[in-house]
C-alpha cells in the first residue's frame, strides 16, 4: 500500500487582525503537501478508470458502495447518468446497477431506498429491485446536490446554485432554507447530536434542525463539497479542486492534496469501521480508498 503524509504548519503572523484568519488559512492551502502533526493516509485500493464523472460515494454498511456518475455535464438533462454498484475491495460489481438519471450527485438510504439527488429531481431507488421506482420534481430547484436523511425520514436536499436546502417528506417538497449564511450550499451530514451541519462557499454550517438556527461552525475551509463526521466535533471535508482537510472549530490539517495533478475530491464516503474515505475523482473516473491509520 502506498503511504501518503500530509501536514501543516502552525504560523505566527504580525499583520492586520482583520486578514490573519484568511491569510494563514491560504498559506496552508498553499503548502498543503508540507509535512506535520503525524496526521496518516495509506492508499487501500482503487478502481480502475472506468466510471464516468464521479460525483459521490455512498457505503450501505452491508458491503456495498454505490457511485454516482453524472456521464456528461453536470447540470445536463442528457439521460446519461447512473449508479454504478461496488463491494469494499474496489471490486465494481455492475458498472451500470441502475440507469436512465441525467447527472446524479448526493445520495442517502432510508430503508430499502437508494434517494438521488439529480438536477432539479430526486430519484427513488429500491435497492432490493435496483431499478428507479419514483421521481418527485423539486420545483424551483436549479443545481440538486448533496443529501441526508434524518431519523424520522426527513430527507433533505442542497442546491448549490439556489443557495436553498428543500426537505422531502411524504412525497411533499418544500424550502426549509434559504439565503443568508447558505452560501452555495454543498455537503450535508449529521452531529451527533442529530442537527445538520452544511458544507458551504468557505465554512461548516451547523442548522438547528428544529428551529432552524444557523451558526458557522468552522470558518475559512474554502468550499466544502463532501462533509463526514467523525467525533469530538471533528470533520473530514473535501474540496473538489483535490484537497481533503481533516478540520474542527480550532483546527484544519490537510490529509491529502491533488489539486496540481487533475484528480479532484467531490462528495466523500467513509467506511467508518475500517477509516476508510472513499475519494470520486470526477474527470480522473476512478474511485480511490484512503485509510486514515492516525488522528490526532
Amino acid at each position: 500500500m502506498e503511504n501518503i503524509v500530509y501536514l501543516t504548519v502552525k504560523l505566527k503572523i504580525i499583520i492586520n487582525v482583520g486578514r490573519v484568519k484568511s491569510l494563514v488559512f491560504t498559506i496552508v492551502v498553499l503548502s498543503c503537501a508540507l509535512l506535520a502533526q503525524g496526521q496518516v493516509i495509506e492508499r487501500v485500493w482503487s478502481t480502475e478508470r472506468v466510471l464516468k464523472t464521479p460525483e459521490s460515494v455512498l457505503y450501505d454498511g452491508e458491503n456495498r458502495i454505490y457511485v454516482s456518475n453524472i456521464n456528461g455535464k453536470p447540470a445536463e438533462q442528457d439521460g446519461n447518468g447512473f449508479i454504478s454498484l461496488l463491494d469494499t475491495t474496489g471490486k465494481i460489481i455492475s458498472l451500470k446497477w441502475v440507469t436512465g438519471m441525467d447527472a446524479p450527485k448526493g445520495m442517502a438510504i432510508y430503508h430499502d431506498t437508494l434517494f438521488v439527488s439529480d438536477i432539479d429531481k430526486i430519484r427513488l431507488v429500491s435497492l432490493s429491485e435496483a431499478k428507479i421506482v419514483g421521481t418527485v420534481p423539486v420545483e424551483g430547484a436549479a443545481f440538486l446536490n448533496d443529501i441526508v436523511i434524518t431519523d424520522d425520514g426527513t430527507v433533505y436536499i442542497t442546491d448549490t446554485q439556489e443557495n436553498k436546502i428543500f426537505t422531502l417528506k411524504n412525497g411533499k417538497v418544500e424550502t426549509w432554507l434559504e439565503g443568508g449564511l447558505l452560501e452555495a450550499p454543498n455537503g450535508l451530514t449529521l452531529f451527533k447530536d442529530g442537527n445538520i451541519a452544511v458544507g458551504v462557499k468557505n465554512s461548516v454550517l451547523k442548522v438547528t434542525h428544529k428551529s432552524n438556527n444557523v451558526k458557522i461552525f468552522i470558518d475559512d475551509t474554502g468550499p466544502v463539497d463532501g462533509i463526514i463526521w467523525m467525533d469530538n466535533n471533528k470533520f473530514i471535508i473535501s474540496n473538489w479542486k483535490g484537497r481533503i482537510l481533516l478540520a474542527s472549530p480550532g483546527e484544519k490539517i490537510v490529509l491529502y492534496c491533488k489539486t496540481k495533478e487533475n484528480k479532484q475530491t467531490a462528495d466523500l464516503g467513509f467506511i467508518p469501521e475500517k477509516k476508510i474515505v472513499l475519494i470520486p475523482t470526477f474527470y480522473d473516473n476512478r474511485v480511490i480508498a484512503v485509510r486514515i491509520v492516525k488522528m490526532k
